[in-house]
């Protein structure tokens, strides 16, 4: 299991940490899951929710963690200014000493289909690409003036603070189209998408790794991870009983329309760490966990059993915790289910 990292999203939305709650509290949240032994801490861009926003969560983690990677999960760049951005971003690089991961996207359309964003909806692809281009040349280039894209042109940039890691922060891009496949084989640093089945990660990695090869890059410079909603129950019922819950308050859809577009696992130990294996096989090697709970109460809880589902995750593992989750010890589903 050392090729595998298991990472959790701190629930930056309101519907997650639920009423009531201090929202500072998910400063503790962060610090508790990286001395459980989590690889990774995400936070998530949304349009429609109220939350904290993303690189505001990662910039108050940097300082009161040490050695966990902060990531987006993913950022909407056509949110922010792409300069000040990238400014932005070289900050938390240098705040965490290193440990940012970009994981961006484009956004999609929102409910009845409509466009998240009043930007042009049809390039937001090249202007999402002209972007991460751009923050790379600012990163890497301190004689940098002037930048002319398709989408994007700027003339007379400042000087750039240079990120702590080399070339700046991975980038990750998060999406399953044919296109997005594409361009994550000639351009990312990783690939982090949501399929609602093993096959259709197993086949999207191909494509990625057959563009990789096709652009001359190795697949290896590829980080296959994966974006999945997660939370142990005591029954099967009782996970879609939670997730149908989490899924009216985080996006207003019944679960059924849900599981048809992301990736989900729900139910007893065994039965979660028996999905999240079948990714593993699928070829996912770095998990971003979100924990599909309507208070931080629960989230907490939730967090300290999902670590005990790392050594069960190998595809090799084929017999692990007994089902009715005794392994995990007294009180270990208390608060749901």
């Amino acid at each position: 299991m050392d090729d595998f990292r298991l990472g959790v999203l701190i629930p930056i939305g309101q519907a997650q940490w639920g009423a009531g709650t201090d929202p500072r509290e998910l400063i503790d949240f962060a610090v508790q899951a990286e001395e459980l032994g989590y690889s990774s801490l995400w936070a998530n861009d949304f349009l429609l929710t109220p939350r904290i926003e993303a690189l505001t969560m990662l910039a108050a983690a940097a300082p009161v963690t040490r050695t966990v990677t902060l990531g987006t999960a993913a950022l909407l760049p056509v949110l922010r200014r792409p300069v000040q951005a990238a400014q932005t971003l070289a900050s938390i690089d240098l705040l965490s000493g290193g440990r940012l991961v970009l994981a961006v996207g484009a956004a999609f359309p929102g409910r009845f289909g409509l466009p998240q964003h009043e930007l042009p909806w049809e390039r937001r692809f090249a202007r999402l690409d002209e972007t991460v281009a751009l923050w790379r040349q600012l990163w890497t280039r301190p004689d940098l003036t002037s930048f002319h894209g398709e989408v994007l042109r700027f003339d007379g940039l400042p000087p750039m603070t240079a990120p702590a890691r080399p070339g700046g922060p991975p980038i990750w891009l998060g999406g399953g189209s044919p296109s997005a496949l594409r361009r994550v084989g000639r351009i990312y640093d990783g690939w982090l998408p949501y399929p609602p089945s093993p096959a259709a990660y197993a086949d999207g990695l191909a494509a990625v790794r057959a563009a990789a090869t096709e652009a001359g890059r190795s697949a290896d410079d590829i980080t296959p991870a994966l974006f999945v909603s997660v939370v142990i129950t005591e029954s099967l019922q009782a996970g879609r009983e939670a997730l149908e819950a989490f899924s009216q308050a985080s996006y207003g859809l019944p679960l059924t329309q849900l599981e048809t577009i992301q990736a989900l696992a729900a139910g007893p130990p065994e039965h979660v760490a028996a999905r999240l294996r079948d990714y593993a096989a699928a070829g996912a090697r770095h998990f971003a966990c979100r924990i599909a709970t309507t208070s931080l109460a629960t989230q907490r809880v939730q967090l300290e059993q999902l670590i005990k589902l790392k050594p069960l995750m190998s595809p090799l593992r084929r017999h692990g915790l007994p089902q009715d989750g005794s392994d995990f010890g007294a009180g270990w589903l208390l608060g749901i289910g």
